[in-house]
């Protein structure tokens, strides 16, 4: 996968993307997948194309849907914005009260906030996820810098930090963000050329992992 894609698989085997990008040969279709804002490099039709299937199901922010408008051969896009949460049931049975193998997902807000870069991120535009699976919470930013409402995230367990300057955080900000949000795993992504190296020893106590997610 590429830029800032990410792909989780439930213990259950149901298959989650976010922001799929260059779709050729993704495998197996996807349950779920979510598009954290507009911009090319997040929202790719031909990755959705390729990842959709029967029950596949499409969450992402208005302006990603307005873009797909016409476009055939990917689910029904289902808006969410900062606040709204869904609890996504994937048996046949009412979408009520949460069993395991069901989804929440909770939409949150990631913006710019450095004058001159929220040309890039408006505020109010973009998402970013939480996800919570059997318990698991999930946190997958998006595009943002180190907003406040990150303060507001309780008990995250696996944070997906962008550190991708000017368009996202510097690494100065990126811990500040893991310092609000308090994952008990860091994992850095859509990082670009940023230098990241140093992120573990700046945040003693939090494991974070280095991985190729550029």
């Amino acid at each position: 996968m590429g830029q800032g894609s990410v792909r989780i698989q439930t213990p259950e085997g149901k298959v989650i993307y976010i922001d799929p990008y260059c779709g050729e040969g993704y495998e197996p279709a996807a349950d779920l997948i979510l598009v954290t804002h507009e911009h090319g490099d997040h929202l790719d039709a031909e990755a959705l194309k390729a990842l959709t299937g029967e029950k596949t199901r499409l969450l992402l922010n208005a302006a990603s849907a307005a873009k797909l408008a016409g476009v055939e051969g990917v689910p029904a896009p289902e808006v969410m914005a900062g606040g709204d949460k869904r609890i996504l049931v994937f048996e046949e049975r009412p979408e009520s009260s949460v069993q395991p193998g069901d989804v929440i997902v909770e939409a949150v807000p990631a913006y710019n906030t450095t004058p001159g870069r929220d040309k890039f991120h408006p505020k109010g535009n973009g998402n970013g996820y939480v996800l919570t699976l059997d318990g698991l919470r999930i946190y997958i930013a998006g595009d943002t810098e180190d907003i406040p409402e990150m303060a507001e995230l309780k008990d995250i367990d696996i944070a997906f930090l962008p550190c991708n300057q000017p368009y996202t955080m510097t690494p100065d900000q990126c811990v500040r963000a893991a310092q609000m949000v308090r994952p008990k795993v860091l994992i850095p992504y859509h990082f670009g050329e940023t230098d990241i190296t140093a992120l573990p020893d700046r945040l003693p106590g939090m494991k974070v992992l280095l991985r190729q997610m550029q």
